[in-house]
């Protein structure tokens, strides 16, 4: 009997002969624009400065790009440096039904293969749009809730051995490596135990998950074996939902893209409440009181309203809420580090209550809506139920995702890199793939431009 770890291998397998369509393509290439902007401007972050440290010691020297930095390190170093750079600042591509980031962890990896394999442009993308179906599917059929990391590895090693070419036993055995040396399994499988995990440079295992998994790919590659019927235990994942239409979602036209730096769960607050502050033009020295109502996923963030370093701050709902307030939308575009622990922005923020809303409850995860309520100068003034922008009903042009390039890399980069890094996404597009390699590779960008 085939398990559904041996029908992803070959639904994997088998993809690398099956043309990409056109919405595919157009598809893979608005993920990739997204990706190269949250790099572009997480490249500074606290967390990717060490993973770039510690990548030279731990994985030694190479000749794969760090990106936007000028060094160079293996392919193992460069792809976690750089997926760590792409999930720093939350403001990576997301996936409703997976409740996770697949492109973070899928799209690095993807091009460090291409790069060592020298794929084409369109063998790329391809690899990118399958990875998404791989990682996606198993990601919406865990029975648990589990972070990213748990489950990105599946589609890293989808793109990596469609790439590769790899037979479908080793990615089969690769998969179920992956899956059963997935990090941050605790936190992974016990969610709500561990609240105060969320606020951490591990962003939910992503860049680790990438290590893993081309391990893992590598390992099968060389006789290594793991359990392959992994998957195929119905208290944890239901398989069925796996592997029925693999290849037919088109998972990767189904992502939403994020306007702020900072979790999901944090966005419809914010919108809400700066739609409340402009429409009745309420100061933020006025608020008296903000109560949120939301759904248990955001209630499962750290929300402390004082977050101790940067990364906290992504998950703090009463924060960001009062960042917004005094400095506006800018402040989450990017999220920057003298922005953190201030007394001023956590006097707001001990003024937000936090609420489980039944009717939002029940709309959550298809939905991460909410309804703020803010009492200010002896009045009391209640949003509509708000979205978050960047759904995939509702997706964003081309040119606002351009847009979202220029404005959040704004302090990482000057115009002319902006201008280069666009064109270099354009040149993908017209099929051309060696120009963003050569951006990845030259261009400097934050601390390294500099230096330069």
């Amino acid at each position: 009997m085939t398990t559904t770890i041996e029908a992803l291998a070959a639904y994997v397998h088998a993809a690398r002969t099956v043309p990409l369509t056109a919405e595919a393509r157009e598809a893979a290439l608005r993920c990739i624009l997204d990706l190269v902007a949250a790099a572009a401007a997480g490249v500074d972050a606290p967390g990717p400065r060490a993973a770039r440290r510690a990548a030279s010691v731990l994985h030694g020297a190479g000749d794969y790009p760090i990106w936007f930095t000028g060094r160079r390190s293996s392919l193992l170093g460069a792809v976690w440096a750089n997926c760590s750079a792409a999930a720093a600042l939350d403001i990576d591509d997301g996936h409703r039904i997976a409740r996770g980031h697949p492109g973070a962890a899928i799209i690095p990896a993807a091009f460090a293969i291409a790069q060592e394999v020298g794929a084409s442009a369109e063998d790329l993308l391809k690899a990118i749009v399958v990875g998404y179906e791989v990682g996606v599917a198993v990601g919406a059929a865990r029975r648990f809730y589990a972070n990213t990391g748990m489950w990105s590895g599946y589609g890293v090693i989808a793109a990596a051995g469609l790439l590769k070419g790899t037979p479908s036993e080793q990615l089969a055995q690769a998969f179920a490596i992956a899956g059963a040396s997935a990090p941050n399994q605790l936190h992974a499988g016990a969610g709500p135990a561990f609240p105060a995990l969320e606020g951490t440079d591990v962003k939910e295992g992503i860049p680790w998950s990438d290590v893993t998994a081309i391990s893992a790919l590598a390992l099968a590659e060389n006789g290594h074996g793991g359990p392959v019927g992994l998957l195929d235990t119905d208290s944890h994942f239901g398989s069925a939902e796996i592997a029925a239409g693999l290849g037919s979602r088109l998972y990767i036209a189904c992502s939403y893209f994020k306007f702020l730096s900072c979790c999901r769960h944090v966005h419809a607050p914010v919108e809400a409440l700066l739609y409340l502050m402009v429409r009745h033009d309420i100061r933020a020295d006025a608020i008296e009181a903000i109560a949120v109502d939301s759904y248990s996923g955001a209630l499962r963030l750290t929300n402390r309203p004082d977050p101790q370093g940067f990364t906290e701050v992504q998950f703090s709902i009463p924060y960001c809420l009062g960042l917004v307030a005094l400095h506006g939308r800018e402040a989450l575009l990017p999220l920057t580090e003298d922005l953190v622990e201030r007394p001023e922005i956590v006097e707001i923020a001990r003024k937000v209550s936090l609420r489980l809303d039944p009717e939002i409850e029940a709309r959550f995860p298809a939905e991460t809506l909410t309804r703020v309520t803010v009492e200010a100068g002896g009045r009391r003034y209640v949003s509509e139920v708000t979205g978050p922008r960047g759904e995939a009903s509702a997706p964003p042009s081309w040119q606002q995702l351009e847009e979202k390039l220029r404005v959040v890399t704004r302090r990482t980069a000057g115009d002319v890199q902006r201008t280069e890094l666009l064109s270099a996404v354009q040149a993908l597009r017209e099929g051309e793939l060696g120009v963003l390699f050569a951006a990845f590779r030259d261009l400097r960008l934050g601390e390294a431009r500099a230096s330069a």
